[in-house]
């Protein structure tokens, strides 16, 4: 096991967001976490990449205890965010974008050359500035620079969000080849047919609570919907 959170509770001052969360990935696994809305999923996603510190409970990471652990630590234990709404870097061209992911110098199989193999768009783009590119090549450059701090788990956060189906179609395409280097993905997303389809396992989250989890391929419709929803 790659990642294991146990009985999660996780804070915005007074306002308790995830109760009793339990969520684990296996090594080289990919993992979908859907939901609706405010069903804290992202929420998730910030405490096991550090950036939310009012939280109980436990997560381990490769056998290390990584509640307490800040943000910079968790990249350089092999933990990458691609962040809901890509937040890249205005002021600096693809890829210095692309270079910055790789600060905490980790080894392992990316590097620049690695990522325009994967997403030779971006090497066309390289000298480009962020606003110059479509929705769904900021969402490569997320993930290429992601990529670039080598990560053992890579955290996918609302990927898909407002981008044409095409778009989201090149990214989903990516993701076999990340996992062929031995990266765990962990997805959030709210489209539960597409997130299903690009994992092994997915767990669903309504009003801060697992309320349903499963291999993807055992997964009964009606009981996603009503777990989704709360019905």
């Amino acid at each position: 096991m790659l990642l294991e959170v146990t009985s999660l509770d996780a804070f915005y001052g007074d306002l308790q967001a995830l109760h009793q969360v339990s969520i684990n990935v296996n090594d080289g696994e990919s993992v979908a976490l859907v939901g609706a809305n405010g069903a804290g999923k992202t929420t998730f996603l910030k405490c096991v990449s550090g950036l939310i510190r009012q939280k109980r409970g436990s997560i381990e990471f490769a056998g290390a205890d990584i509640l307490s652990a800040p943000a910079e630590a968790i990249t350089r234990f092999g933990i990458a965010l691609t962040p809901e709404g890509r937040m890249l870097f205005s002021s600096l061209n693809v890829e210095e974008n692309l270079q910055m992911g790789g600060l905490n110098r980790r080894r392992g199989h990316w590097n620049l050359q690695r990522v325009y193999q994967l997403f030779p768009l971006l090497a066309e783009r390289r000298l480009q500035m962020p606003n110059t590119l479509s929705g769904g090549e900021q969402g490569l450059v997320a993930i290429g620079r992601a990529l670039m701090a080598n990560p053992r788990l890579l955290l996918c956060d609302e990927i898909s969000l407002g981008l044409a189906p095409v778009a989201v179609d090149r990214i989903y395409a990516s993701f076999a080849a990340i996992r062929s280097e031995g990266t765990a993905i962990v997805l959030v997303e709210q489209d539960v047919k597409r997130a299903s389809s690009a994992s092994d396992r997915v767990y669903c989250l309504l009003e801060g609570q697992v309320t349903m989890h499963g291999a993807s391929r055992d997964l009964d419709a009606e009981d996603l919907t009503r777990a989704y929803f709360g019905t």
